[in-house]
């Protein structure tokens, strides 16, 4: 995800804070500062203040590791095509049972609610790389959200009207 100007303006201003209590000098400073500006995504951030702020949450490293978003994502799908399999089959064995005992011999009805269940046990597994892309963009959604949420945590409040 692009980086805003907000974003940048953050990270400034803790580079800039860094600079005031003598952790940075103007040389550094510059050669950061330079690097904010001309940043582009989140994920440039959080290397620019990785030896300058504290790393109370593992959110700020490896924030947007595609791999790990990727494997998030797979077990999310994975865990709503184990509910729709189990929201198929406890209601179709159920119908069946019922079934085999009031009226075995009889028109097989239980097939109406199977197919019924089925729909998004089906739905979820033939869209299976739409969910998964679906999920991934959650949880960089998320994750982008904690990390402003972290630096703004960490940052003192701005002093300009």
């Amino acid at each position: 995800m692009r980086a805003s100007d907000a974003d940048r303006d953050i990270v400034l201003r803790t580079l800039a804070d860094a600079y005031a209590e003598g952790r940075l000098d103007p040389v550094e400073y510059d050669e950061r500062a330079d690097a904010v500006t001309s940043a582009k995504t989140l994920g440039e951030l959080p290397v620019v203040l990785e030896d300058l702020v504290p790393m109370t949450a593992p959110v700020l490293r490896g924030l947007l590791d595609t791999r790990s978003v990727e494997e998030l994502a797979v077990a999310k799908w994975e865990k709503s095509r184990r509910d729709a399999f189990m929201g198929f089959l406890i209601p179709t064995l159920i119908c069946w049972v019922v079934w085999g005992l009031t009226n075995f011999g009889g028109f097989p009805w239980p097939v109406f609610p199977m197919v019924g269940t089925a729909i998004p046990l089906l739905g979820t597994v033939v869209q299976r790389k739409d969910i998964i892309e679906s999920n991934k963009q959650r949880i960089v959604r998320k994750q982008e959200r904690e990390l402003r949420r972290q630096q703004r945590k960490q940052l003192p409040p701005s002093t300009s009207s």
